[in-house]
């Protein structure tokens, strides 16, 4: 089924567009899911509530890309569920989380209504496609770092390089638009 057709029958209200959903992008949910959270069962429960998320938003939103759509969602839900799951250990440090601290200490407390998104999405359309490529398949869809130097042909030593130069990057850029 096609993914306006999906989204027809979620304006309908009709549950048969949430069996559409997880057959047609439940298993590249579970896989960015799983990427965050390591777990099978922190996966499909994140699939799960993404499906939900889906439907409570939809209507009234309307994206144009169903897959990006719900993959963001799934996505969100996995990181938060990091977040949650390290606040409770009190020092579980989350590596990919903990490479931002160098640069984003405080933008959080200077961000109104996603300022710092559109600020860094910014940022990141003026990387080369490489750099580009490398920081997202990092800090998106938290590959390790292993696996994106096996997908570049590069070594790991050139990815954590290229990651730690773009970081630097970014801290430079977020102190000239004045987020840090």
């Amino acid at each position: 089924m096609k993914d306006k057709e999906i989204i027809e029958l979620l304006f309908s209200r009709d549950e048969k567009a949430l069996r559409e959903i997880a057959e047609k992008y439940g298993g590249y949910c579970r896989a960015v899911a799983m990427r965050i959270l390591n777990s099978f069962d922190d996966a499909d429960e994140c699939v799960n509530d993404a499906l939900l998320a889906v439907w409570n938003r939809i209507p009234p939103e309307k994206p144009n890309d169903l897959g990006a759509f719900i993959a963001r969602i799934t996505r969100n839900i996995a990181v938060d569920r990091v977040r949650a799951d390290t606040a409770e250990k009190r020092g579980g440090d989350d590596l990919i989380f903990g490479d931002f601290d160098e640069c984003c200490e405080s933008a959080e407390e200077t961000v109104v209504a996603g300022e710092l998104a559109a600020a860094v999405n910014r940022f990141i359309k003026r990387l080369s496609k490489r750099s580009r490529d490398i920081f997202l398949c990092r800090y998106y869809y938290y590959y390790p770092t292993v696996e994106i130097a096996k997908r570049f042909d590069c070594s790991e030593v050139y990815v954590r390089k290229s990651l730690s130069r773009t970081r630097q990057k970014l801290k430079e850029y977020l102190i000239k638009e004045k987020f840090l």
